[in-house]
């Protein structure tokens, strides 16, 4: 799916009046995201933290209406991967917060997103949820992907966390500041080079 596939997709949401969600999802963890910072000259920033397996991973969803006139975040954390059964559950969450709204979502081709389960819980949403399929090794279309940037470059570098509880209420603030920036939201799409 090309460029013609990503607008019959924004037609049909136009034409089910339906709000237009990219979707991804990404993991965290007490490594911290190095990025440069300011440091006195001659001292170079020396960042400790404690090493260990636990991960957080998080699954949000920019939803855009489809006449641009809003955007909003939608998001969840959980200890561990997200596996085709707790993406279901996130999409469950997701139809409750949207109420009786039609969504037409766009994702990449993880293979959870791809799964028989996957794919027979889709099919019985059919009155609410149309899924679209991102192109393969092209992330940049997905306006999510510049929310995780955004991310691990303010709340999330160089936090050399003690617990992942620590790591979770940055994460999670973080995740509120660009919920709620409405404009960030659409830099996000214009970023992917898209349009609504």
């Amino acid at each position: 799916m090309g460029g013609q596939g990503l607008a019959e997709g924004k037609k049909n949401a136009r034409r089910r009046k339906a709000l237009i969600c990219f979707e991804d999802e990404s993991g965290f963890s007490l490594l911290p995201p190095v990025r440069s910072t300011w440091a006195p000259r001659g001292k170079t920033p020396v960042l400790r933290h404690r090493f260990n397996w636990k991960r957080l991973s998080s699954a949000a969803t920019i939803a855009y209406e489809p006449d641009c006139s809003d955007a909003f975040l939608v998001f969840q954390m959980r200890a561990g991967a997200y596996n085709d059964e707790s993406l279901i559950e996130y999409l469950l969450a997701l139809r409750q917060h949207l109420g009786d709204r039609k969504a037409t979502l766009l994702w990449d081709g993880l293979p959870s997103h791809r799964s028989t389960a996957m794919r027979t819980f889709i099919a019985l949403q059919r009155n609410w949820l149309v899924v679209e399929r991102l192109p393969a090794y092209a992330p940049d279309l997905n306006p999510v992907e510049s929310l995780w940037g955004n991310l691990k470059s303010s709340e999330l570098a160089n936090l050399c966390a003690e617990t992942i509880d620590e790591a979770e209420q940055a994460a999670d603030a973080g995740l509120e500041r660009i919920g709620g920036d409405v404009q960030l939201c659409f830099a996000f799409l214009r970023h992917a080079g898209l349009s609504l």
